[in-house]
């Protein structure tokens, strides 16, 4: 028996041996994904800077944050200076940190009172009371629309949705930091892989 599983585990190590010369796309994807999402969150914070400090320092309506200048500079500077770096793969373990902070800062203060759904969906798993009282009101939003406007023409970009702002995406991206530390910028598609690379030739 061992002269037929022997010669298939040894062709499986060899294969899985082959495929590390890939496993830098992993990475890759996880950083070109990020991108975008704290490039666009960050230019939207310096973009409204004063309204970001506003809303990090205000107890009624906003975050209730201590020395909320502070924070929202460290806020907009982690994005705008991670989505660079991400893009580049440069210092990659060391700028997710302070993105994995800013996600856990912003799921404790502003999407978990929301629960989990981004998208409210009744029918999805981790429905909260939140979530199940939007199914009457997208009901009603449709209706008017229905009866009073041209819903084949508002409809036509997608569908309507209630934003329910629980903690799902904002703890996808955080899984994705997660990962990226441990991955780093990850094989040949990174600045960091380059940079390794030439400090070895340096030690040698």
């Amino acid at each position: 028996m061992n002269k037929f599983i022997y010669p298939l585990l040894l062709r499986y190590q060899n294969f899985c041996t082959y495929l590390k010369h890939f496993d830098g796309i992993a990475a890759l994807s996880l950083r070109l994904f990020l991108v975008p999402v704290f490039w666009m969150a960050g230019s939207n914070k310096l973009a409204h800077f004063t309204d970001t400090v506003e809303w990090f320092g205000n107890p009624d309506w906003g975050l209730g944050l201590p020395f909320p200048t502070l924070m929202a500079t460290l806020a907009t500077s982690a994005e705008l200076g991670g989505a660079i770096l991400l893009a580049l793969g440069l210092f990659t373990r060391l700028i997710s940190i302070p993105l994995i902070i800013t996600m856990l800062v912003a799921i404790l203060t502003v999407h978990l009172p929301n629960g989990w759904q981004a998208i409210a969906d009744a029918h999805a798993p981790f429905a909260n009371a939140q979530v199940l009282a939007s199914t009457e009101k997208l009901e009603k939003a449709r209706e008017i629309l229905q009866n009073y406007g041209n819903y084949d023409w508002l409809t036509s970009s997608g569908s309507f949705v209630i934003l329910n702002n629980g903690i799902e995406f904002a703890a996808t991206y955080l899984i994705m930091l997660l990962a990226l530390v441990v991955l780093g910028g990850g094989r040949y598609f990174s600045a960091d892989y380059w940079l390794n690379q030439w400090i070895k030739t340096l030690h040698r």
